[in-house]
């Protein structure tokens, strides 16, 4: 049995097109670990080693530091598309979550639950890693942890 000249290149054609589809379609993973009342990679990796044993315990860490590190967070900075954050809970001795938003959001204004981009999740118990995933449009947004609570720190997405 001959096989034709044209089939092995089509199918080598094929194949080609689908390995160039899927990596264009690629998400990207950002990781990033929570300790008491921050994210690390946010903070330029700093631990403030804040001692928490309940969430309460950040309300009052942020309102003396929050400013101050949040003037000297990393802007985190991508190009539109689709992302998976990878979320640790490092020694954080109760459940966190995660929350990417756009800048502005405000879960109480029904427009913006229509229209503006929000992901959100808990389930993040100590030593756990999660993956929130989300599709981000050019604009600026903000993530944190209302369970720890972080401050909101800045994500820019820019074509």
């Amino acid at each position: 049995m001959m096989i034709h000249k044209t089939v092995p290149m089509v199918i080598v054609a094929t194949l080609c097109t689908l390995l160039v589809s899927r990596a264009a379609h690629a998400v990207e993973v950002i990781e990033l670990t929570q300790t008491g009342c921050q994210f690390l990679e946010s903070e330029n990796g700093v631990d403030h080693q804040y001692k928490t044993k309940v969430a309460s315990d950040c309300i009052g860490i942020n309102k003396s530091t929050e400013k101050k590190r949040l003037a000297s967070s990393k802007v985190i900075k991508v190009k539109p598309g689709k992302y998976i954050f990878r979320v640790t809970n490092k020694n954080v001795p109760y459940e966190l979550g995660f929350w990417v938003r756009e800048k502005g959001y405000n879960w109480k204004n029904p427009i913006h639950l229509a229209t503006k981009i929000s992901v959100s999740g808990g389930g993040l118990t100590t030593g756990k890693t999660q993956d929130y995933e989300v599709s981000l449009k050019p604009g600026e947004y903000v993530y944190s942890c209302p369970l720890n609570p972080t401050p909101d720190y800045r994500l820019v997405v820019e074509n």
